[in-house]
Protein backbone atom coordinates (compact mmCIF):
# COMPACT_ATOMS: atom_id res chain seq x y z
CA UNK A 1 0.00 0.00 0.00
CA UNK A 2 2.76 2.38 0.49
CA UNK A 3 5.25 1.46 -1.90
CA UNK A 4 5.42 3.47 -5.26
CA UNK A 5 3.78 2.13 -8.24
CA UNK A 6 7.06 1.11 -9.65
CA UNK A 7 8.23 -0.53 -6.28
CA UNK A 8 5.22 -2.52 -6.55
CA UNK A 9 6.25 -3.44 -10.05
CA UNK A 10 9.75 -4.52 -9.62
CA UNK A 11 8.81 -6.89 -6.59
CA UNK A 12 6.32 -8.57 -8.75
CA UNK A 13 9.27 -9.18 -11.24
CA UNK A 14 11.33 -10.27 -9.14
CA UNK A 15 9.07 -12.89 -8.24
CA UNK A 16 8.99 -14.11 -11.63
CA UNK A 17 12.51 -13.85 -11.74
CA UNK A 18 12.91 -16.36 -8.96
CA UNK A 19 10.83 -18.94 -11.32
CA UNK A 20 13.33 -18.78 -13.97
CA UNK A 21 16.11 -19.32 -11.87
CA UNK A 22 17.56 -22.77 -11.55
CA UNK A 23 16.24 -24.80 -8.38
CA UNK A 24 18.34 -25.78 -5.43
CA UNK A 25 16.33 -29.10 -4.70
CA UNK A 26 15.51 -30.99 -8.14
CA UNK A 27 17.26 -33.90 -7.33
CA UNK A 28 15.13 -33.86 -3.97
CA UNK A 29 12.13 -33.30 -4.70
CA UNK A 30 10.97 -34.43 -8.50
CA UNK A 31 8.22 -31.64 -9.12
CA UNK A 32 10.98 -28.94 -8.21
CA UNK A 33 11.37 -26.70 -11.58
CA UNK A 34 12.84 -23.60 -10.59
CA UNK A 35 14.20 -21.30 -7.22
CA UNK A 36 10.98 -20.47 -6.39
CA UNK A 37 9.65 -24.45 -6.17
CA UNK A 38 12.33 -24.56 -3.83
CA UNK A 39 10.25 -22.86 -1.09
CA UNK A 40 6.93 -24.92 -2.18
CA UNK A 41 8.86 -28.20 -2.10
CA UNK A 42 10.64 -27.96 1.58
CA UNK A 43 7.27 -26.00 3.05
CA UNK A 44 5.52 -29.61 1.69
CA UNK A 45 8.43 -31.63 3.01
CA UNK A 46 7.99 -30.37 6.57
CA UNK A 47 4.45 -29.33 7.02
CA UNK A 48 4.20 -31.93 9.67
CA UNK A 49 7.23 -30.52 11.79
CA UNK A 50 6.09 -26.68 11.36
CA UNK A 51 2.32 -26.62 11.73
CA UNK A 52 1.19 -26.73 15.84
CA UNK A 53 4.43 -27.10 16.76
CA UNK A 54 5.42 -24.33 19.57
CA UNK A 55 9.07 -24.20 17.84
CA UNK A 56 8.18 -24.27 14.44
CA UNK A 57 5.39 -22.40 14.66
CA UNK A 58 3.61 -21.13 10.98
CA UNK A 59 4.94 -17.95 12.36
CA UNK A 60 7.27 -17.63 14.77
CA UNK A 61 10.37 -18.28 14.56
CA UNK A 62 11.07 -20.76 11.65
CA UNK A 63 8.40 -19.47 8.74
CA UNK A 64 9.20 -15.83 9.73
CA UNK A 65 13.05 -16.98 8.61
CA UNK A 66 12.18 -18.61 6.41
CA UNK A 67 10.24 -15.88 4.80
CA UNK A 68 13.58 -13.35 5.13
CA UNK A 69 15.68 -16.39 3.00
CA UNK A 70 13.08 -15.56 0.47
CA UNK A 71 12.92 -12.05 0.84
CA UNK A 72 16.46 -11.70 0.65
CA UNK A 73 16.56 -14.10 -2.79
CA UNK A 74 14.16 -11.23 -4.48
CA UNK A 75 17.26 -9.09 -4.51
CA UNK A 76 20.11 -11.05 -4.04
CA UNK A 77 19.48 -13.64 -6.60
CA UNK A 78 17.17 -11.64 -8.81
CA UNK A 79 19.30 -8.72 -9.66
CA UNK A 80 15.79 -6.24 -9.42
CA UNK A 81 15.99 -4.05 -6.52
CA UNK A 82 12.18 -4.56 -4.34
CA UNK A 83 12.99 -1.40 -2.19
CA UNK A 84 11.17 -1.97 1.07
CA UNK A 85 9.47 -5.73 1.77
CA UNK A 86 6.14 -6.05 1.32
CA UNK A 87 3.92 -7.03 4.22
CA UNK A 88 0.44 -7.53 3.90
CA UNK A 89 -1.16 -5.65 7.10
CA UNK A 90 -5.01 -7.81 6.42
CA UNK A 91 -6.25 -5.53 9.23
CA UNK A 92 -6.38 -2.35 7.15
CA UNK A 93 -9.14 -3.88 4.78
CA UNK A 94 -10.58 -6.42 7.34
CA UNK A 95 -14.16 -5.73 6.90
CA UNK A 96 -16.69 -7.08 4.04
CA UNK A 97 -16.68 -4.10 2.06
CA UNK A 98 -13.06 -3.95 1.82
CA UNK A 99 -11.29 -6.80 1.85
CA UNK A 100 -11.53 -8.09 -1.74
CA UNK A 101 -11.11 -4.38 -3.08
CA UNK A 102 -7.88 -3.85 -1.12
CA UNK A 103 -4.74 -2.77 -3.40
CA UNK A 104 -2.94 -6.20 -3.05
CA UNK A 105 -5.27 -7.91 -5.23
CA UNK A 106 -4.85 -4.96 -8.51
CA UNK A 107 -4.56 -6.48 -10.94
CA UNK A 108 -1.69 -4.22 -11.99
CA UNK A 109 -0.21 -3.15 -9.21
CA UNK A 110 -1.38 -5.73 -6.83
CA UNK A 111 -1.01 -9.38 -7.13
CA UNK A 112 -4.25 -9.91 -9.04
CA UNK A 113 -8.01 -11.36 -7.41
CA UNK A 114 -10.41 -13.94 -7.46
CA UNK A 115 -10.92 -16.77 -9.53
CA UNK A 116 -14.69 -17.81 -10.80
CA UNK A 117 -17.28 -19.24 -8.31
CA UNK A 118 -17.00 -22.89 -7.82
CA UNK A 119 -19.96 -24.52 -5.82
CA UNK A 120 -18.16 -26.12 -3.11
CA UNK A 121 -20.82 -27.03 -0.46
CA UNK A 122 -21.51 -30.58 -1.28
CA UNK A 123 -17.52 -31.34 -1.65
CA UNK A 124 -16.83 -33.49 1.67
CA UNK A 125 -12.92 -33.08 1.15
CA UNK A 126 -12.88 -29.81 1.79
CA UNK A 127 -12.71 -27.26 4.95
CA UNK A 128 -15.61 -25.42 4.33
CA UNK A 129 -15.14 -21.56 4.51
CA UNK A 130 -18.18 -19.23 5.49
CA UNK A 131 -18.53 -16.17 2.71
CA UNK A 132 -16.80 -17.96 -0.27
CA UNK A 133 -17.00 -16.40 -3.57
CA UNK A 134 -14.75 -18.07 -5.82
CA UNK A 135 -12.60 -21.44 -6.20
CA UNK A 136 -11.29 -21.66 -9.67
CA UNK A 137 -8.04 -20.28 -11.61
CA UNK A 138 -7.06 -16.79 -10.99
CA UNK A 139 -8.52 -14.29 -13.56
CA UNK A 140 -6.22 -11.51 -13.62
CA UNK A 141 -3.28 -9.78 -12.83
CA UNK A 142 0.24 -10.48 -12.81
CA UNK A 143 0.16 -14.17 -11.82
CA UNK A 144 -2.95 -15.42 -14.07
CA UNK A 145 -0.67 -17.40 -15.69
CA UNK A 146 0.83 -18.84 -12.89
CA UNK A 147 1.85 -22.78 -12.58
CA UNK A 148 2.09 -24.58 -9.61
CA UNK A 149 3.91 -27.70 -9.62
CA UNK A 150 3.26 -30.02 -6.62
CA UNK A 151 0.58 -30.65 -4.17
CA UNK A 152 -1.67 -30.86 -3.63
CA UNK A 153 -1.20 -32.77 -0.11
CA UNK A 154 1.98 -34.14 0.83
CA UNK A 155 3.33 -34.71 -2.70
CA UNK A 156 6.34 -33.22 -4.21
CA UNK A 157 6.07 -35.16 -7.16
CA UNK A 158 5.14 -33.22 -10.82
CA UNK A 159 2.01 -32.07 -11.05
CA UNK A 160 1.40 -28.35 -13.17
CA UNK A 161 -2.02 -26.78 -12.65
CA UNK A 162 -3.27 -23.09 -12.48
CA UNK A 163 -3.07 -20.84 -9.01
CA UNK A 164 -6.80 -20.96 -7.63
CA UNK A 165 -7.79 -18.53 -5.23
CA UNK A 166 -11.24 -18.41 -3.51
CA UNK A 167 -11.63 -15.05 -1.58
CA UNK A 168 -14.21 -14.40 1.75
CA UNK A 169 -14.47 -11.06 3.11
CA UNK A 170 -16.93 -12.06 5.52
CA UNK A 171 -14.24 -14.87 7.11
CA UNK A 172 -11.33 -11.80 6.68
CA UNK A 173 -13.75 -9.30 8.81
CA UNK A 174 -14.04 -12.06 11.07
CA UNK A 175 -10.31 -13.02 11.57
CA UNK A 176 -8.22 -10.11 10.25
CA UNK A 177 -9.61 -7.38 12.46
CA UNK A 178 -8.19 -4.97 15.04
CA UNK A 179 -9.72 -6.62 17.86
CA UNK A 180 -8.09 -10.33 17.06
CA UNK A 181 -4.60 -8.09 16.63
CA UNK A 182 -5.01 -6.19 20.12
CA UNK A 183 -5.69 -10.06 21.90
CA UNK A 184 -2.89 -11.92 19.90
CA UNK A 185 -0.89 -8.63 20.95
CA UNK A 186 -2.00 -9.20 24.75
CA UNK A 187 -0.22 -12.29 25.29
CA UNK A 188 1.92 -11.98 28.21
CA UNK A 189 4.45 -15.26 27.69
CA UNK A 190 5.25 -16.31 23.65
CA UNK A 191 2.86 -19.66 24.40
CA UNK A 192 0.03 -17.30 25.27
CA UNK A 193 0.93 -14.90 21.74
CA UNK A 194 1.15 -17.77 19.78
CA UNK A 195 -1.90 -19.85 21.02
CA UNK A 196 -4.00 -16.46 20.28
CA UNK A 197 -1.79 -16.59 16.81
CA UNK A 198 -2.95 -20.48 15.77
CA UNK A 199 -5.99 -20.42 17.04
CA UNK A 200 -7.27 -24.23 16.54
CA UNK A 201 -8.12 -26.29 13.48
CA UNK A 202 -11.75 -25.88 12.94
CA UNK A 203 -13.55 -22.91 11.02
CA UNK A 204 -15.02 -21.57 14.32
CA UNK A 205 -11.70 -21.56 15.90
CA UNK A 206 -9.14 -20.05 13.43
CA UNK A 207 -7.46 -16.75 14.51
CA UNK A 208 -4.78 -14.66 12.30
CA UNK A 209 -2.66 -16.90 10.88
CA UNK A 210 -5.66 -19.42 9.70
CA UNK A 211 -7.46 -16.13 8.53
CA UNK A 212 -4.59 -14.68 6.56
CA UNK A 213 -4.60 -18.05 4.64
CA UNK A 214 -7.94 -18.75 4.41
CA UNK A 215 -9.70 -15.56 3.79
CA UNK A 216 -7.64 -15.57 0.28
CA UNK A 217 -7.88 -19.53 -0.04
CA UNK A 218 -11.55 -20.46 0.72
CA UNK A 219 -12.66 -23.95 0.24
CA UNK A 220 -10.84 -24.37 -2.61
CA UNK A 221 -8.21 -21.69 -3.32
CA UNK A 222 -4.59 -23.69 -3.88
CA UNK A 223 -2.46 -20.69 -2.98
CA UNK A 224 -2.64 -20.55 0.88
CA UNK A 225 -4.48 -23.60 1.54
CA UNK A 226 -3.15 -27.48 2.58
CA UNK A 227 1.03 -27.91 2.17
CA UNK A 228 0.84 -26.40 -0.89
CA UNK A 229 -0.29 -22.71 0.40
CA UNK A 230 3.12 -21.34 -0.22
CA UNK A 231 2.32 -21.72 -4.26
CA UNK A 232 0.98 -18.09 -4.25
CA UNK A 233 3.29 -15.43 -3.75
CA UNK A 234 0.65 -13.84 -0.78
CA UNK A 235 1.96 -16.55 0.95
CA UNK A 236 5.08 -14.24 1.33
CA UNK A 237 3.39 -11.38 2.50
CA UNK A 238 1.13 -12.99 4.69
CA UNK A 239 3.88 -14.72 6.78
CA UNK A 240 5.87 -11.44 6.92
CA UNK A 241 2.97 -9.20 8.42
CA UNK A 242 2.93 -12.17 11.20
CA UNK A 243 6.39 -11.83 11.75
CA UNK A 244 5.58 -7.84 12.03
CA UNK A 245 3.14 -8.60 14.69
CA UNK A 246 5.89 -11.21 16.59
CA UNK A 247 8.11 -8.50 16.69
CA UNK A 248 5.73 -5.58 18.04
CA UNK A 249 5.14 -8.29 20.84
CA UNK A 250 8.68 -8.72 21.15
CA UNK A 251 9.19 -5.06 21.25
CA UNK A 252 7.13 -4.15 24.54
CA UNK A 253 9.37 -5.86 27.23
CA UNK A 254 12.92 -6.73 26.30
CA UNK A 255 12.71 -10.00 28.07
CA UNK A 256 10.87 -11.27 25.33
CA UNK A 257 13.69 -11.43 22.99
CA UNK A 258 14.76 -15.25 24.84
CA UNK A 259 10.71 -16.32 25.30
CA UNK A 260 10.15 -19.25 23.54
CA UNK A 261 8.62 -22.39 24.53
CA UNK A 262 5.98 -24.92 23.84
CA UNK A 263 5.99 -28.88 21.90
CA UNK A 264 8.35 -29.96 19.65
CA UNK A 265 5.94 -32.45 18.65
CA UNK A 266 2.73 -32.14 16.49
CA UNK A 267 -0.56 -31.61 18.30
CA UNK A 268 1.16 -31.70 21.60
CA UNK A 269 0.22 -29.82 24.44
CA UNK A 270 -0.85 -26.73 24.10
CA UNK A 271 -2.45 -27.93 20.51
CA UNK A 272 -3.14 -31.15 21.80
CA UNK A 273 -7.02 -31.14 20.10
CA UNK A 274 -6.74 -34.54 19.43
CA UNK A 275 -5.54 -36.00 22.89
CA UNK A 276 -2.67 -36.20 24.54
CA UNK A 277 0.49 -36.42 22.86
CA UNK A 278 4.20 -37.25 23.91
CA UNK A 279 6.36 -34.18 23.75
CA UNK A 280 9.38 -32.45 25.18
CA UNK A 281 9.77 -28.57 25.36
CA UNK A 282 11.67 -26.88 23.41
CA UNK A 283 15.01 -24.12 24.45
CA UNK A 284 16.33 -21.25 22.24
CA UNK A 285 19.01 -23.80 21.51
CA UNK A 286 16.26 -26.40 19.71
CA UNK A 287 17.48 -26.61 15.62
CA UNK A 288 15.01 -25.63 12.95
CA UNK A 289 15.67 -27.35 9.60
CA UNK A 290 15.60 -25.71 6.34
CA UNK A 291 17.98 -27.90 4.32
CA UNK A 292 19.36 -26.10 1.10
CA UNK A 293 17.46 -23.19 1.89
CA UNK A 294 19.09 -22.21 5.04
CA UNK A 295 21.79 -19.43 4.31
CA UNK A 296 24.73 -21.27 5.89
CA UNK A 297 23.63 -24.59 7.21
CA UNK A 298 20.77 -26.99 7.01
CA UNK A 299 19.79 -26.32 10.91
CA UNK A 300 19.64 -23.09 12.56
CA UNK A 301 19.19 -22.86 16.45
CA UNK A 302 15.29 -20.51 17.24
CA UNK A 303 17.93 -18.11 19.18
CA UNK A 304 19.47 -17.23 16.07
CA UNK A 305 16.23 -16.04 14.83
CA UNK A 306 14.99 -13.83 17.57
CA UNK A 307 16.08 -10.91 16.99
CA UNK A 308 15.88 -9.22 13.87
CA UNK A 309 18.16 -6.68 14.22
CA UNK A 310 20.60 -9.38 13.95
CA UNK A 311 19.24 -10.60 10.54
CA UNK A 312 19.55 -6.34 9.67
CA UNK A 313 16.20 -5.57 8.81
CA UNK A 314 13.18 -4.05 10.65
CA UNK A 315 9.64 -3.16 10.18
CA UNK A 316 8.37 0.97 10.05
Amino acid sequence: RTLSSSEKLSYIAAIKCLQTKPALTSRDFSGVRSRYDDFLATHINNTDFIHFVMSNTPSPPQACALTKVYLSLLTQNTGIGVGSAFIRHWTRDATEASFAKAPVFDATYGFGGNGPFIDSSNDPNVLHIPGKTGGGCVLDGPFVHWTVNMGPGFSTAYNPRCMTRDLSSYFASQTLNSTVVAKTIAGKTFQAFDIQVQGTTTVEGMRYHGGGHLSVGGDLGIGLIDTDKCSDPLFYLHHANLDRLWVKWEAAIPYRLYDISGPDTQFAYPFNFFGDVAYKNVTLDFPMFFGKLGPEKPFVPIRNVMDISAMCYKYV
